[in-house]
């Protein structure tokens, strides 16, 4: 895309600002001021736009992110760019966008997968994390469940908060997808006690392991 449509882009996301939301967004440690559903509704104007998406990205600004992440091609990126691209996301929303919109359709998403479960980064493996989960649900199989269990039961109470988060999906996607782990799971989580007093709105599902995994079996009937 010509550089005055890249122009033009920033400048309407400059007129979408709202202090408001970024005082919300600061709360969970983002720095972008525009409301999501204005985000989305102009990616849908803006339809697929795989070289704008890598000129917004490269803005480094967190609601350019976040368009850019919206209007690219997942399957575009080379293994080499996406890993560069997860280390620099810096804020959380792009970095779950990111994941979740684009490594998980990538072709090379169980290569880094691999390579990010153990990176020394928290960040970056809480991503190889995402991706394990996303494989515990859709495609188990290879999967060593016992294994990531010992991993999760020796390493999650005292991991940092992003990664901490990650694992404790994991556990809880294991014991709600896989009944023959159901009760180890359960008992993992209530030893380790993680995210047992987080703060959950009425009407939604603690992310206390023990309880997200009763509530979603009960559910599931």
């Amino acid at each position: 895309m010509a550089t005055t449509a890249l122009a033009e882009v920033m400048a309407e996301l400059a007129g979408l600002e709202d202090p408001k939301a970024r005082e919300v967004n600061a709360r969970h440690g983002d720095d972008h001021a525009v409301h999501l559903g204005a985000l989305r509704a102009l990616a849908k104007r803006l339809k697929t736009q795989h070289d704008l998406a890598c000129q917004l990205w490269a803005t480094g600004e967190t609601a350019a992110r976040l368009l850019a992440i919206l209007i690219c091609r997942p399957r575009a990126f080379g293994r080499d760019e996406l890993d560069a691209m997860v280390r620099e996301a810096r804020t959380p929303k792009v970095h779950d966008w990111l994941v979740n919109y684009v490594v998980k359709k990538s072709p090379h998403s169980e290569e880094l997968r691999l390579a990010w479960f153990a990176d020394p980064n928290p960040v970056v493996a809480s991503a190889g994390w995402a991706l394990t989960t996303e494989r515990v649900t859709k495609k188990p199989e290879s999967l060593d469940l016992p294994g990531l269990l010992d991993v999760i039961e020796t390493e999650m109470k005292d991991a940092p908060d992003r990664l901490q988060w990650a694992m404790n999906h994991c556990l809880a996607q294991i014991g709600i997808a896989h009944a023959a782990h159901r009760a180890r799971a359960i008992d993992i989580g209530e030893r380790l006690e993680v995210l047992k007093d987080y703060p959950t709105s009425p009407g939604c599902t603690s992310p206390f392991a023990p309880v997200w995994i009763g509530e979603m079996v009960r559910r599931a009937g």
